[in-house]
């Protein structure tokens, strides 16, 4: 059994919540632009005192809707300022925010609502309201808010209105209710597997994040006239914290949901911090890789690739040569320069979470010149709770843990957690409680190591570890990967559990699968399910599974795989809206398809 444990050097008081983030900044320097606000093709600013005055509005419709200390509200929104807004304006209130997901269906919300008692339902459209009182709970006894409401009034003028009797005093007094142990958020699992629980996250945890973030040396990146720019589900932690601890930082914080038109975004808003998940830069690598290759400069790029990923290994090891240098300069003009222009040209970090990047992508971003700081977190540890920050990176490793919280690996290599950050247990769920933390510690489910200085590399996951019938444990993400390092894959799972070998099942990525068949001489009208048994398309896939392949023992290579007819999706239900695979979803889906690949026919 191992351990780290790094000390925290901040204490947090016990009156202190995470509203007072941003009423700080309100009393200290109201003037202070804290966020940017897209308007048309400008992004305006907007000044704590401006930011301030609006959520103590909403607080006191909210109050004078009946909202009282305590109370579960809760907030289905796609990520834009008024999420932050009613954020604060809920912890305002002394209420308690239960963050949805904007894509989640009525089932899903009925399940949410009844299990944490909401008395009142945030909706952003017209749209999601409809979901909303689709759901069984969703009965007279919750009151039901609408963000934008065509042709009439919204919930900032709606709630500004109805608050108009309420004292300024009495918000204050509100807030002043949450203390840091108070529950500030409940937040429920994405549900890769089983049925989402609550999980229980203090005005503390929120703060430790906040803390701990801020004693690294993340904190030299962090400050006045930096941007973030967040597109990530704001009901995802990991967004969540993020901008909290920004906030705190002094970092401006942009928000935008338009997936489809990140980087004319990233031209205009021009972010100095970017914060994702590994499949986002997945599709950047890749796109990028496409792009040449379609221009007839394929070769180029790939020769840059590996000068980036050679180039980034060395400089971790402390061995830059001059040959590596001069071929690194080169291609930092034909290809890295274009690549920190499409994300806006002043990108100084980004951060990845969710779910492991890869050592490959890693070393490529870094050596492109946009840092990839990957971190290690869950919701039950309010996000990141170990993160490679400036200077201290050892990519392919999540980092350190961050000030205040401990990383243990247990006898079977399972991660074990303790911290500032750490929850304290799920919501009206003792018996799952017990079962995730012991003797103080959470149990993850994650299998990792540290090594001799205190660096954690993520190894597998204990309920997803495949056993063959040969009794052969493999771990499926790390060949998982590599698989998608290649452009025209979109996602692999790989299968095998009491299998006599190891399969996979493999999605196409749409986009390049259209320039792929151009290059290819396939008909322009012909899909994934024509071309499924294609000899061009398998070669071309069966070349990303030796990649993997090459990196695993002979009981562990992927014998037999199965190219499915359609990608995965969060509508489908094979995805999370934080695009992890919900394995057992696959599974059941394409259970025909895994047969097929164990049929001696």
């Amino acid at each position: 059994m191992t351990e780290c444990r790094v000390p925290a050097n901040f204490e947090i008081p016990e009156e202190r919540n995470a509203s007072d983030v941003l009423f700080d900044i309100v009393e200290k320097n109201g003037s202070k632009t804290v966020f940017r606000r897209e308007v048309g093709s400008q992004w305006l600013p907007v000044t704590a005192a401006e930011a301030g005055a609006t959520v103590v509005a909403l607080a006191k419709g909210l109050i004078a809707s009946g909202i009282e200390p305590g109370d579960r509200v809760a907030l289905v929104s796609s990520t834009r300022l008024e999420w932050t807004l009613l954020d604060f304006a809920i912890w305002s209130t002394g209420a308690i925010t239960v963050p949805i997901y904007d894509s989640s269906s009525g089932p899903q919300i009925d399940w949410i609502v009844r299990d944490s008692g909401a008395t009142a339902v945030i909706a952003e459209t017209a749209e999601h309201r409809a979901v909303v009182e689709s759901a069984e709970s969703v009965d007279d006894s919750v009151q039901i808010f609408q963000i934008d409401v065509e042709g009439g009034p919204g919930i900032v003028e709606l709630l500004t209105e109805r608050g108009q009797a309420v004292t300024d005093d009495e918000v204050t007094a509100r807030r002043r209710t949450l203390v840091a142990s108070s529950p500030a958020t409940l937040i429920y699992t994405s549900g890769t597997t089983g049925r989402p629980k609550g999980c229980m996250l203090t005005h503390s945890n929120l703060l430790g994040e906040i803390g701990g973030v801020l004693q690294t040396s993340m904190s030299t990146l962090l400050g006045d006239g930096k941007r973030l720019l967040l597109f990530l589900p704001m009901a995802h932690v990991l967004a969540r914290a993020i901008n909290l601890v920004a906030m705190e930082a002094g970092v401006e914080v942009g928000y935008t949901s338009d997936i489809a038109n990140l980087l004319p975004t990233f031209a205009v808003f021009k972010p100095s911090l970017i914060l994702s998940v590994p499949r986002v830069f997945e599709k950047v690598y890749n796109s990028a890789r496409q792009n040449a290759h379609d221009g007839g400069k394929g070769k180029i790029f790939d020769l840059a690739a590996e000068v980036a990923i050679e180039y980034s290994t060395a400089k971790q090891n402390g061995d830059v040569g001059l040959l590596l240098r001069a071929k690194h300069a080169v291609f930092d003009k034909l290809v890295y320069s274009k690549l920190r222009t499409a994300l806006g040209g002043v990108c100084e970090l980004a951060i990845s979470g969710g779910a492991p990047l890869g050592a490959r992508l890693g070393h490529f971003f870094s050596g492109v010149g946009i840092p990839v700081y990957e971190g290690y977190g869950l919701t039950e540890t309010t996000a990141a709770i170990a993160v490679n920050t400036p200077g201290e990176v050892k990519v392919g490793t999540v980092g350190r843990p961050i000030p205040g919280n401990a990383v243990r690996i247990a006898d079977d290599g399972e991660i074990l957690l303790s911290g500032e950050v750490v929850f304290s247990g799920y919501w009206q769920n003792e018996e799952a409680t017990a079962t995730a933390i012991t003797d103080g510690w959470f149990h993850t489910g994650d299998l990792g190591a540290l090594d001799s200085e205190g660096y954690l590399r993520i190894t597998g996951r204990k309920k997803e570890i495949i056993v063959t019938a040969g009794g052969k444990n493999v771990s499926p993400a790390p060949m998982e990967d590599i698989i998608r390092a290649s452009a025209l894959v979109s996602q692999a799972v790989v299968v095998g559990d009491q299998k006599p070998f190891i399969g996979a099942l493999i999605t196409i990525d749409p986009e390049n699968f259209e320039s792929w068949k151009g290059r290819n001489g396939k008909s322009a009208e012909a899909t994934v399910a024509d071309l499924a048994l294609d000899a061009v398309l398998v070669a071309e896939v069966q070349r990303a599974i030796d990649d993997a392949n090459a990196t695993v023992s002979h009981a562990e290579a992927i014998k037999k795989f199965r190219i499915l007819p359609s990608d995965f999706t969060e509508e489908t239900g094979e995805l999370t809206p934080t695009l992890k695979v919900k394995r057992n979803v696959v599974a059941e889906k394409w259970i025909e398809e895994i047969a097929a690949i164990y049929h001696k026919g």
